[in-house]
């Protein structure tokens, strides 16, 4: 078939976009922003990229166009595709017909940490030869892209809660075909398509509702919100965390520059030591989800042993961009306060005298509000030094609902934090080159693209040590 993408550089777009090449399919694309690392990808895949959103964009001779959930009516593409009565869906339908249905489907939920443990579960089937299939939001370091059409029968599938497009206001995750379900946490989230925490909660339940009765739902012991809702689960339920009682229980959790090692109780039996790569309780409770999963794929803790210590991680989650003039830089995906507070937590395990600075772009719809100002203020504190950067397109939040820079610096400030409100990222970049010091570990967090700060930095910094 003949499939045009509209929306492709989505990190699950790119991602099917993969998928169907494998499968033999035809694919074009476009979008609206075009940057790493999925246009990278993409590009690898010699499959050229529209952009702007167009109506000649859309072959009128395509079999099938897949519209992204950020596109609405309005949108040209989407016109064209509707006046010329083209065949639609949306990225969760194609994938549930093309792909899960013939497979055992895992689906990774929660509003934290999906990303991190598909990527590990899917290593560690991948190392136990079972040759898994996956479509994740991210690119994990070990697979080099963010998709995989495997010999095996088993998928493992980042399942989001943000909706589904423009005609489907379902949860995405709901057209997974679970038979395997971990739910990590639970929180508010996506303030543009959920009015409260409830709203949320109603969504996960949603998810429990699909997974079969013979299925398996992992849950995270440590989610008020999620145990809350535990009881709709008419399958199967084991639960994971740091706390004694979770039937995966990680104990003697200790986090540091090299990484975490964590004791191993499997509905208390002694399962011996463990080692991660990564640093942060976060990650530990990212990884004891994955060796549930593993388990109940075939994967017997023991043999999964050796390939969660070699797991390297995921691209924009704690990643090492760089390092010039003895300053290290880190790119993070974090936009939540509690995934703030995850990843400099992590950071203040890593060795070295020098400051933590955090960069933080309000780009997600939720960032953008004034409803975590509070709890940003409080997560930011944990840093030595932040920048807050102008909110990305502020406009699509209403005036009275918007986010405050200067109302979030005075927070950080009175949370005992060291904060300035420099809106440009070219004035970022000479704010941070004037303060420079040899180990200072500088995070920039947002979830897009930030106008390419990290090479900008990264570039200023080399220049400032060039004889």
């Amino acid at each position: 078939m003949k499939i045009h993408l509209s929306a492709i550089c989505g990190t699950a777009m790119a991602s099917l976009a993969g998928l169907l090449r494998e499968e033999g399919h035809g694919v074009t694309g476009s979008d609206q922003d075009v940057y790493p690392p999925m246009s990278t990808q993409l590009e690898a895949l010699g499959i050229p990229i529209r952009s702007p959103y167009a109506e000649a964009n859309v072959p009128e001779n395509a079999d099938l166009v897949v519209i992204g959930n950020a596109l609405s009516r309005g949108n040209p593409e989407v016109e064209a595709v509707l006046d010329r009565r083209q065949r639609f869906t949306s990225l969760p339908a194609l994938v549930a017909e093309e792909f899960l249905r013939p497979r055992t489907s895992i689906v990774v939920a929660g509003t934290h940490g999906k990303t991190t443990t598909s990527s590990l579960l899917a290593f560690v089937l991948q190392r136990a030869g079972l040759d898994p299939s996956f479509l994740i939001g991210g690119v994990p370091a070990d697979f080099g892209r963010s998709y995989q059409l495997g010999g095996g029968r088993h998928f493992v599938i980042e399942g989001d809660e943000y909706d589904c497009a423009f005609f489907d206001k379902r949860p995405k995750f709901v057209h997974y075909l679970p038979d395997v379900a971990i739910v990590g946490n639970v929180e508010f989230d996506h303030a543009d398509i959920y009015s409260d925490l409830a709203a949320v909660q109603l969504a996960f339940v949603r998810l429990l509702n699909v997974v079969p009765r013979r299925g398996l739902l992992i849950a995270g012991a440590e989610s008020p919100a999620l145990v809350e809702i535990l009881p709709k689960a008419r399958s199967r339920v084991e639960t994971f965390g740091l706390q004694e009682g979770a039937d995966w229980w990680a104990s003697d959790v200790r986090s540091g520059p090299d990484g975490s090692h964590f004791r191993l109780r499997r509905r208390g039996r002694e399962e011996g030591w463990f080692d991660l790569a990564q640093a942060g309780e976060h990650n530990v409770r990212n990884a004891l989800a994955a060796l549930a999963a593993a388990a109940e794929a075939g994967v017997e803790p023991g043999a999964a042993r050796e390939a969660l210590a070699a797991f390297r991680g995921v691209k924009r989650r704690l990643e090492v961009r760089g390092e010039a003039a003895g300053v290290t830089v880190y790119d993070d995906f974090a936009h939540h306060p509690t995934a703030v507070a995850a990843t400099l937590a992590a950071l203040r395990t890593l060795r070295g005298n020098g400051r933590l600075v955090a960069v933080f772009e309000p780009r997600s719809y939720t960032a953008k509000t004034r409803v975590f100002e509070a709890e940003f203020a409080r997560a930011f504190a944990l840093a030595d030094r932040v920048i807050v950067a102008a909110a990305h397109l502020p406009g699509k939040v209403p005036e009275g609902q918007r986010l405050s820079e200067a109302n979030l610096v005075a927070g950080i400030r009175r949370e005992g934090g060291d904060a300035a409100f420099i809106p440009g990222v070219d004035e970022i970049v000479r704010a941070l080159l004037s303060d420079a010091r040899p180990g200072d570990r500088v995070a920039i967090l947002s979830n897009g693209g930030f106008g390419g700060i990290h090479e900008k930095l990264l570039r200023a910094l080399e220049a400032t040590v060039r004889p």
